[in-house]
């Protein structure tokens, strides 16, 4: 196994639709992409991963929910009317969380790594995982779907917390001269 490096948040592929796996013919190895993608997802203390964070313009991407499912062409084939706002965070966007409404139940379709298809139901943290990583194959970020106004406020509570470790470092070096 293998951890991948993240890519830039700055670079296209993010914005970039991510191309089906082709099973018949695959680009590489799905079970080693797999290992891989999770391996980088533990070392960097995600919940999930898609392969364009790692520069790989594949529709796969892996996630924590019951067990860690790695996902090969995915789907939503269903969702719930009922809408949840949550914080969301994205290991392509460190430290920048905003709020983003999101369906609470979805029925997805995907391949797993062994080539079988499956179909199953998510609910909760596992749902908007899922729904989080989706976006990413479909180039959008987490930073696209929040409102203005939560965009906003994260982008200003990261700015401070960023000023607030400056400030720390500027002390610590300052007491050691």
């Amino acid at each position: 196994m293998a951890v991948l490096d993240l890519v830039d948040s700055n670079d296209p592929i993010l914005k970039s639709v991510a191309q089906p796996f082709d099973f018949t013919n695959p680009p590489v190895d799905p079970i080693q992409l797999a290992k891989d993608l999770t391996e980088t997802m533990i070392s960097n203390d995600g919940l999930g991963l898609a392969a364009n964070q790692v520069g790989l313009s594949y529709r796969v991407f892996v996630l924590t929910g019951e067990k860690i499912y790695a996902c090969f062409n995915p789907r939503i084939v269903d969702f719930s009317s009922e809408q949840i706002l949550l914080q969301e965070g994205c290991l392509s966007f460190p430290g920048l969380a905003v709020k983003i409404k999101r369906p609470r139940m979805i029925k997805v379709r995907f391949t797993m790594p062994n080539g079988v298809t499956e179909t199953m139901k998510f609910d909760g943290l596992t749902s908007r995982c899922f729904q989080h990583e989706l976006d990413h194959l479909n180039g959008l970020c987490h930073l696209d779907l929040a409102k203005p106004f939560h965009k906003e406020k994260a982008m200003r509570m990261l700015k401070s917390h960023n000023r607030t470790i400056k400030s720390a470092i500027v002390r610590k070096n300052a007491t050691h001269v």
